[in-house]
C-alpha cells in the first residue's frame, strides 16, 4: 500500500500487527468480496470518506482513485452526491481536500 501520510507511517512502525491485520481485512474486502469494478469501489469510498468528514481518508482514496484511473470529473460528480444527503457544508470540506489535491483553484477539467 502506497502511503501518502506521515502518520500512517507511523501507525505502521508503532502498531505493526495491527496494520497487519487491517491491511490483510482491506484487501479481502477491497478486492475478494464482490463483483464492483476498480473505479466504482473507489468512488464508493471517496463518498463514504467525504460524508464522514475524514479528510486524511478522502484525500487517500482519491489519491488511489486517480491511480485506478479515475477522472476528476467522475471525482466531482461522486462529491457532488454528497450535497443533497449530508448537506452542502460537508460537500465543500470535501471539494477542498480534491481541489487542494489538485493544487488548482477555479478549473472545470
Amino acid at each position: 500500500m502506497k502511503e501518502f501520510h506521515e502518520i500512517f507511517k507511523e501507525f505502521k512502525k508503532e502498531f505493526s500487527a495491527v496494520y497487519k491485520g487491517h491491511e490483510a481485512l482491506g484487501e479481502i474486502i477491497h478486492e475478494q468480496s464482490g463483483p464492483l469494478p476498480e473505479k466504482v469501489r473507489w468512488l464508493i469510498k471517496i463518498a463514504v470518506s467525504g460524508a464522514s468528514g475524514h479528510a486524511l481518508s478522502l484525500e487517500t482514496h482519491i489519491l488511489k482513485g486517480k491511480e485506478s484511473g479515475l477522472t476528476n470529473d467522475e471525482i466531482k460528480h461522486a462529491l457532488l452526491l454528497l450535497i443533497q444527503t449530508t448537506g452542502f457544508p460537508t460537500f465543500m470540506e470535501a471539494y477542498s481536500v480534491f481541489k487542494r489535491i489538485r493544487g488548482t483553484r477555479g478549473t472545470h477539467r
